[in-house]
């Protein structure tokens, strides 16, 4: 037998082979997440989390920040496209109001062709708010299995949080009290990525919508998902937690 005694560090694991040079593949201990999860984790996030460390050595705060920044400006120009093609859909909602309104429901297909026939002349793609998103959640879920997998956050502090790859608390409950699928203390890097998630689908909602109401299961999906966010993130990473925070601020 061969035995590794060193810390679970993905660019150390990655270099270690047997006498004969055969790859021994142990970088796969780490959980980077699977398929193009695990690709965009050790061919972008894992390179510019290393050269920022370089830059700003151990500021485990600021290189997040950084890291965010720059993430979001790489997605801006489809996250500009969706903005400008949400504005346009605003402009025209009366004239697709007038298109229901002659067309009755009876004849959907005649209404849908007109409504797509507006939609092209004046160049307005109904799918292009979906593209952010459809860009962004690579990201979002790499991150997810990053942040507590990365051995360079352990005993990093930020602000009040001591260790960014645990969860941070503000107080904890006395006692040995918990609550159910929360946990027995407060993190406020989760609570402040709950609010700025909630602002950001406010908006994102008025946006869209053009200030219309949404169907009710859509308002109640609305707070709800902020909600569920706070119980799961309690008792998760506070590096991940901050940096979604910083994403929806951005976003905001």
């Amino acid at each position: 037998f061969t035995y590794y005694f060193g810390p679970n560090d993905f660019d150390i694991l990655k270099k270690i082979k047997r006498k004969d040079g055969k790859d021994l593949n142990l970088s796969r201990i780490i959980p980077l997440g699977w398929s193009v999860f695990r690709w965009v984790n050790i061919y972008i996030i894992i390179p510019l989390f290393n050269a920022l460390g370089y830059v700003f050595g151990s500021n485990m705060g600021l290189i997040i920040l950084i890291m965010t920044l720059l993430i979001k400006l790489v997605l801006f120009p489809f996250t500009f496209k969706s903005y400008k093609s949400s504005a346009k859909m605003r402009v025209l909602k009366p004239q697709i109001d007038e298109i229901n309104k002659k067309i009755p429901k009876e004849k959907s297909m005649e209404r849908q062709q007109a409504t797509m026939a507006l939609y092209k002349k004046v160049g307005v793609n109904p799918m292009g708010g979906c593209l952010p998103m459809l860009f962004q959640m690579p990201f979002l879920i790499a991150m997810f299995r990053f942040f507590p997998s990365s051995i360079e956050l352990r005993q990093k502090s930020f602000l009040w949080a001591s260790d960014l790859s645990s969860y941070d608390s503000i107080w904890n409950f006395p006692h040995g009290f918990s609550i159910p699928m929360y946990g027995d203390h407060i993190s406020l890097f989760a609570l402040l990525m709950a609010v700025a998630m909630l602002i950001s689908q406010l908006l994102n909602k008025n946006q869209m919508s053009g200030g219309n109401t949404q169907m009710p299961g859509m308002k109640l999906m609305l707070y709800l998902m902020p909600v569920m966010m706070v119980l799961w993130f309690n008792k998760y990473s506070a590096g991940l937690s901050y940096y979604y925070f910083l994403s929806n601020v951005i976003t905001i």
